[in-house]
């Protein structure tokens, strides 16, 4: 559901100021639409992995693919290099308990 994954595009806006997300390469073909992106913020608010902001930076890559229906994104999947956003920032790695 789209409404979902903008939600958690939100969330993490809020907590990392300064975002900047910086298209590397898009590819469209048909419905769906790839972009690789270089995304670069600070942790500046709460999120649900470190509550308090650590002021660090990262810079990350990231995939997006799109299907768009009628001008709009009807479905969004995303690859992120979150052990390297997590090693950055310093946050521990999660573990499953």
């Amino acid at each position: 559901m789209p409404g979902a994954a903008f939600d958690a595009f939100r969330a993490q806006l809020a907590a990392f100021g300064e975002c900047t997300l910086r298209p590397v390469q898009l590819i469209a073909e048909g419905d769906t639409v790839v972009a690789r992106l270089i995304v670069r913020g600070r942790h500046t608010g709460a999120h649900p992995r470190m509550p308090r902001p650590t002021g660090r930076v990262f810079e990350v890559e990231q995939i997006w693919i799109c299907t768009v229906r009628d001008g709009r994104i009807v479905e969004l999947r995303a690859v992120s290099d979150r052990l390297g956003m997590f090693l950055q920032l310093g946050w521990d790695w999660p573990t499953t308990d």
